[in-house]
């Protein structure tokens, strides 16, 4: 039996009172393990000293370096700030677009164009809203001058809007070519995700100014809409590019169990939720992926649950212990998962615990480690050996 303990003591199906009683419990315990993070973390580089560069931030959700050393931040919320080499941060940046700030959605990812310092092209994803309380991710690009971002465009648009406050992926990572692989998600509407017409449950792969990329897969099915690069995804959080191959990888939330870590190949479909080794919520099994070979499987999964979101190759060079790995922020599992890549294959090697909910991950110029947490009190953190 596939099974996450949380989500299953969630969904019993007890009376109102002793329902709220198992989440209110299970909420102090989640309190008790934030309130026991330490300053200083063992790991396999050694000890780490986890700093708090800054916090009450909106559940922080991506963030990206400017050449500069400043930091760029998005808040789930719907806002854009700057961290400033002081610490300090900044009031929100004019010109960012309207976001449809309701349950999961809201302003998700950034990232700077490679050419950045030539055309200050700042990208954003976020959920966009539609008519009828309608949502879809969006893509949208601006260019940062001061403290605001000038003549913002959505350049893509996934199709079609849907009800419902859950799964919008969001993902950004640029390609060597200049091309953007920007992951999505089935909106929590399952079947779609088999269905090329649409993009639900897709990667898409699109040029820099949002048109699908030559290099996209043709599909057989009629009405395979051009953008799409691999599909029957379920939600996706977390993405990064092994530089040493260019393969894209991805590590995707599982249902109740069943989170799945697989490079994103083009063409492929992954199953979902035709197959998946987790469960539905309602505790009905869903059949393991090799019961299907047609599909294709996950190279590592997890049960319980890790909740991957944000992702990092690291070729830094304050941590050798590290370099080469991939660092994948972890929501339920409160950390970092550490995996090493071998061409095809994959494992995970270490968890860095740091008691918080991570949202996402990124490296810094001198090669730390940067975290955003999930939280109303959202913070920055950074990772630095202990002197």
């Amino acid at each position: 039996m596939k099974r996450n303990t949380q989500a299953q003591l969630i969904s019993l199906p007890l009376p109102g009172h002793q329902k709220t009683i198992v989440i209110l419990f299970i909420s102090l315990l989640l309190s008790l393990a934030a309130l026991a993070q330490k300053p200083t973390v063992r790991t396999d580089a050694g000890d780490i000293k986890v700093h708090k560069i800054a916090e009450n931030l909106d559940h922080p959700w991506g963030m990206a370096f400017l050449p500069d050393g400043r930091l760029l931040v998005t808040e789930r919320a719907g806002t854009l700030r700057i961290l400033e080499k002081d610490s300090t941060v900044s009031q929100p940046l004019s010109g960012t677009p309207k976001v449809f700030a309701q349950g999961q959605g809201g302003m998700l990812d950034v990232a700077l164009h490679p050419d950045f310092e030539q055309n200050n092209y700042v990208y954003l994803s976020f959920a966009e809203p539609g008519a009828n309380n309608t949502a879809s991710t969006a893509l949208g690009r601006g260019k940062l001058q001061g403290n605001s971002l000038q003549d913002f465009e959505v350049i893509f648009r996934m199709e079609p809007k849907m009800e419902g406050p859950n799964h919008f992926g969001g993902r950004i990572v640029f390609t060597s070519d200049n091309e953007i692989f920007l992951t999505l998600a089935e909106r929590f509407k399952f079947d779609p995700a088999q269905d090329l017409s649409n993009h639900l449950g897709t990667v898409v792969r699109l040029k820099e100014d949002g048109t699908a990329s030559a290099k996209n897969p043709s599909f057989d099915e009629a009405g395979a809409l051009k953008e799409i690069w691999s599909y029957g995804h379920r939600n996706i959080e977390s993405v990064a590019i092994n530089p040493e191959t260019g393969d894209l990888w991805v590590a995707e939330m599982g249902p109740m169990g069943g989170d799945e870590f697989q490079p994103a190949e083009a063409g492929k479909n992954y199953g979902w939720p035709v197959v998946s080794w987790g469960d539905n919520y309602d505790g009905s099994e869903i059949p393991n992926p090799t019961t299907r070979p047609e599909f294709t499987d996950a190279v590592i999964h997890w049960t319980p649950t890790i909740s991957p979101s944000g992702m990092i190759f690291y070729d830094g060079n304050m941590f050798p212990e590290w370099k080469n790995t991939m660092m994948i922020g972890g929501l339920t599992s409160t950390g970092i998962v550490r995996v090493e890549v071998d061409g095809q294959n994959a494992k995970e090697v270490e968890r860095i615990p740091l008691s918080v909910r991570v949202r996402d991950v990124e490296q810094g110029p001198d090669g730390a480690i940067w975290v955003l947490t999930d939280e109303d009190n959202g913070k920055i953190l950074q990772l630095k050996p202990v002197k």
